[in-house]
């Protein structure tokens, strides 16, 4: 891909622009209307490679992100726009575009991966997080912040976001926000229009709601969701392998019940669990398996890490309005997506190397080097499937990931939260030297 000509030069994404092209950019810009009329000096596609550079370098002023983009364009003449016209030009391009260009890159990455599927079902998590926003008198207007005791508000507002994504490699499927007064059931709600036959959906005991179930099973997916302990199932059948079936409202469950036993070089503790299923069939769907199996729900948490941590920093997202969250978060969510695209296509260059081992962090920096060097769209620039970014994922995989516990410490002096039992998860501080599952027997 060569450069572009005069004005629309800056508008660029480094190597990752081969998976977001100019073309589709021009497509979703004159499908929206936000095309502009005439060719000013900071045109809409332009101003779209821009919100997305923006998130690679979350820690930089917009006018800082231009330097970024126009540092690799020798000797063509670059103008240099103020401050007030980069914000008028995201003011005219509005969040209508960039809200389309995630609906045509998200979804599951294509792969050649095992990892991603289970018995032929696509794997996929469900959980929601908050994000904060500038505190900005418009900002606020929409998004609250949080409420003390005393009926006062403190810090800075927030949002909600809830994403569904595929485990293995990541990628999101679908992703909804909203101010924080919108609960994370209603918006699992909108995103089981995502769902389908031929997919096993995890989640955590917060969704274990009948009627949030029921909307689930009526998409044809499968799932695979843990139930408080204490909850009343009335027991329908037993089954051979120590699991049960019952009923939660009009939906026909199968009910898994399991202690896990950790042992580190803490000692040994003991958990139990209690899982819901619409995988019925104890043959073909072996209750241990999916016990093991339901630890793939911290996947989410990771991607949750990935967007708050690796790419932001910690800060808050940068926009003073509620259009400008807007596009922001858009912008973020499809900078993530192309990050793990670019990671599964290198993993996949290589049979059988699991996804979990490409490192978020080097295809991050890598993007952002590449970006400063205006690295595959110079003509002459030669790359191929895999890439710099993939090059370097590959150069340097993360070892082979093993089930580890965490256990829940007390981060400050005077914190109500006491340290609390083990969390099964992918990732930890502790060695992890044994791992026993116990299903009851029928």
């Amino acid at each position: 891909m060569a450069v572009a000509a005069g004005v629309f030069a800056p508008g660029h994404l480094g190597e990752l622009t081969r998976l977001i092209p100019f073309e589709m950019v021009d497509d979703v810009l004159a499908t929206t209307r936000r095309t502009q009329s005439r060719v000013r000096l900071l045109p809409a596609r332009v101003v779209m490679y821009l919100l997305l550079a923006g998130c690679l370098f979350a820690d930089l002023g917009y006018r800082q992100v231009w330097a970024k983009l126009v540092s690799g364009l020798h000797g063509l003449p670059i103008v240099v726009p103020t401050g007030s016209a980069l914000r008028q030009a995201r003011q005219r391009l509005g969040p209508q575009p960039v809200r389309a260009l995630f609906d045509l890159v998200r979804g599951p990455a294509v792969t050649t991966a095992t990892q991603v599927r289970w018995r032929g079902l696509l794997l996929a998590a469900i959980d929601g997080t908050t994000l904060v926003v500038a505190d900005s008198p418009a900002n606020t207007s929409r998004y609250t912040k949080h409420r003390c005791n005393n009926e006062t508000s403190s810090g800075y507002p927030q949002l909600r976001l809830s994403a569904l994504l595929t485990c293995g490699t990541r990628s999101v499927i679908d992703a909804v926000f909203d101010p924080v007064n919108v609960g994370e059931l209603d918006q699992a709600r909108a995103l089981a229009r995502n769902l389908q036959p031929g997919m096993l959906l995890l989640a955590d005991r917060y969704y274990a709601a009948a009627e949030l179930l029921s909307t689930i099973a009526a998409t044809g997916a499968h799932l695979l969701i843990r139930a408080k302990a204490n909850r009343r199932l009335p027991i329908m059948r037993r089954l051979n392998d120590g699991s049960w079936l019952s009923r939660i409202g009009t939906l026909t469950v199968r009910v898994i019940e399991a202690q896990i036993s950790i042992t580190t070089t803490q000692g040994t503790h003991t958990g139990h669990y209690r899982l819901l299923t619409t995988l019925l069939d104890p043959h073909t769907h072996p209750a241990g398996e999916l016990i093991r199996l339901y630890h793939e729900r911290w996947e989410i948490e990771t991607a949750y890490l990935e967007l708050k941590s690796s790419i932001l920093g910690g800060r808050v997202l940068r926009a003073r309005t509620p259009d400008g969250i807007e596009q922001e978060l858009y912008a973020l969510l499809i900078v993530y997506q192309l990050l793990r695209t670019a990671m599964t296509d290198a993993t996949d260059s290589q049979p059988g190397v699991d996804p979990d081992r490409a490192s978020f962090t080097t295809a991050l920096n890598t993007a952002r080097d590449q970006i400063v060097h205006a690295a595959g769209i110079i003509t002459g620039t030669v790359i191929d499937l895999v890439g710099v970014i993939g090059a370097q994922i590959l150069a340097n995989l993360l070892p082979e990931r093993r089930i580890r516990t965490k256990t829940r410490m007390i981060k400050r002096s005077n914190s109500k939260y006491q340290a609390r039992g083990p969390n099964i998860n992918r990732r930890s501080y502790q060695a992890t030297t044994s791992i026993a599952i116990i299903i009851p027997d029928p």
